[in-house]
């Protein structure tokens, strides 16, 4: 039995410029192999059962030949699984999938091309620039630069380029810009023509610089720019300091790393992206059912006779109703009288999804805000179904219990470490901010780190905890809490890392008025 390949265009590194298709093949697949750069914030949408294959370059690793891939690709594929082979910017421009396409063709397995938005526009259109523009172009050109101007092998014709009018868009040239701007010259473009450079297009780390064709090569040594970038050359390159529409946003020029659950990490990390933040997402739990619980057949079986039914995190909803699912059952299990308590907004609106009103959310999103919650509840005698994670704080439960409630406590989920990408570890030690969302994320990631990366970390990224229970823990574990979220949520998270970082700008402005 044959499966299916989807050859899949990432996009230029914005993830939310991924196509609806490409998301849809994704979150399908039972293998993904994937490029190492761009391609990186999309992996979350693969199913946790996903066989991730890293097909990119890495420091010290040998990338996978295109040879590989593609015998790769076919095996996976003539084993019957789905397959995407994602691909950063466009599978069929300068992205060698077409000869990922004959090799499977040629072997029988059947496939599709999902195209990606390519960066030849999509970092223009970021920096300002059209590259098509009424009254100053009407045509683009897209060009690798790979190839050396100065070799006679090559087999880009630069002078012919040269000649050709409308807007010329090059790609992989920086590390040739100085001899392509010349031999262009030579060609008959104009030395005093707007040239423009844009490194890490549509993602928190882009930079550009504006110039001529005569000088742009300077400037992007001036200004410190690399690859990987885009090169355009043409009068729209003059617009870019007119219609640029990415301005300086709060958090431009921050990494901040995410080490929350990878199916989890998605809310928090597009909120960081859209304040301009570079994010680092490394998941250093996963959460697991637990299968064999005690208690909890006859928590299910008897869940219509309790009175108070409390829940304490998203996992917690999500482990609940999906057993109540595998039983044939959903909400109308619940008595009507029942009264029902989240934790916080975000456990309340995933009760909401499941059909449930939830009737206490306290104010403090702790188990202590839940007891300050109920205080004028009567529990003597009341059945109460505490269903939440392994490992939880007994402070709930105890409370609930001194107060004459008949408790049931179910644990659904637990918390597993992960093992980390090494690169993507390197990465949350440079960062300057690392969050932390509970303290199983706290621990987990002090576990990675040996005696090297704990001194690396002392040294490096300011925390920001969401509340005080996940920071005590990281006190615990010998970190210094810079933040903590007043309102233990994401938002209340967000909220506690642009304060610190309106301070340390404050602090940074300060030192410098006081020096004058």
């Amino acid at each position: 039995m044959s499966g299916f390949v989807h050859l899949v265009g990432a996009g230029p590194g914005d993830p939310g410029l991924l196509t609806v298709a490409g998301r849809r093949a994704l979150e399908a697949a039972e293998v993904v192999v994937h490029d190492r750069l761009g391609t990186e914030r999309l992996l979350p949408l693969c199913p946790p059962s996903a066989e991730l294959v890293n097909a990119g370059k890495a420091p010290g690793r040998q990338a996978m030949t295109q040879e590989e891939i593609n015998a790769a690709l076919v095996e996976h594929g003539l084993r019957g699984r789905r397959v995407v082979r994602l691909k950063g910017g466009d599978p069929f421009v300068f992205g060698r999938g077409g000869e990922e396409a004959e090799a499977l063709a040629a072997a029988g397995v059947p496939y599709a091309v999902v195209p990606g938005i390519t960066s030849a526009i999509a970092a223009p259109a970021y920096a300002g620039i059209p590259v098509t523009h009424r009254g100053l172009s009407t045509s683009f050109t897209v060009v690798t630069g790979h190839e050396d101007p100065g070799k006679p092998s090559e087999q880009t014709d630069w002078a012919a380029l040269a000649r050709v009018p409308g807007t010329l868009v090059i790609l992989m040239g920086m590390g040739r810009l100085a001899a392509i701007a010349e031999a262009l010259v030579a060609g008959g473009r104009p030395p005093h023509e707007p040239a423009a450079a844009v490194q890490w297009g549509t993602t928190a780390r882009q930079r550009s610089v504006v110039g001529t064709l005569g000088d742009i090569a300077s400037r992007v040594r001036e200004e410190g720019l690399g690859s990987p970038a885009v090169v355009v050359i043409g009068p729209v390159a003059g617009l870019a300091e007119r219609i640029g529409w990415i301005g300086e946003r709060p958090l431009t020029g921050r990494t901040v790393v995410v080490t929350r659950a990878r199916v989890q990490a998605s809310d928090l990390s597009e909120r960081l992206r859209a304040l301009g933040a570079d994010v680092v997402e490394l998941p250093v739990i996963r959460i697991a059912q637990i299968e064999d619980a005690p208690g909890l057949e006859a928590a299910l079986e008897g869940l219509g006779d309790y009175g108070l039914v409390v829940l304490t995190s998203v996992n917690g909803v999500d482990a609940l109703f999906a057993r109540l699912a595998a039983r044939g059952g959903d909400a109308r299990r619940l008595s009507p009288a029942a009264t029902v308590v989240a934790i916080g907004p975000a456990t309340a609106e995933r009760l909401a999804a499941h059909g449930v009103r939830a009737d206490v959310v306290p104010e403090r999103f702790v188990a202590e805000g839940i007891l300050e919650a109920l205080a004028a509840t009567e529990l003597e005698g009341v059945r109460t179904l505490v269903a939440r994670a392994r490992g939880s704080r007994p402070a709930l439960v105890e409370g609930l219990a001194a107060r004459g409630a008949v408790v049931d406590e179910v644990e659904l989920y637990e918390a597993v470490a992960q093992p980390a990408d090494p690169a993507a570890l390197g990465a949350a030690l440079g960062a300057g901010h690392i969050t932390f969302t509970a303290s199983s994320t706290v621990r987990s990631f002090m576990a990675l780190l040996d005696a090297d990366g704990r001194a690396a970390l002392a040294a490096g990224p300011r925390v920001v905890s969401i509340g005080p229970v996940t920071s005590a823990t990281a006190r615990e574990e010998g970190l210094e809490v810079h933040a903590e979220a007043a309102e233990h949520t994401i938002p209340g998270l967000v909220a506690a890392l642009l304060d610190d970082v309106a301070a340390a700008r404050g602090d940074a402005a300060g030192a410098a008025g006081g020096r004058g």
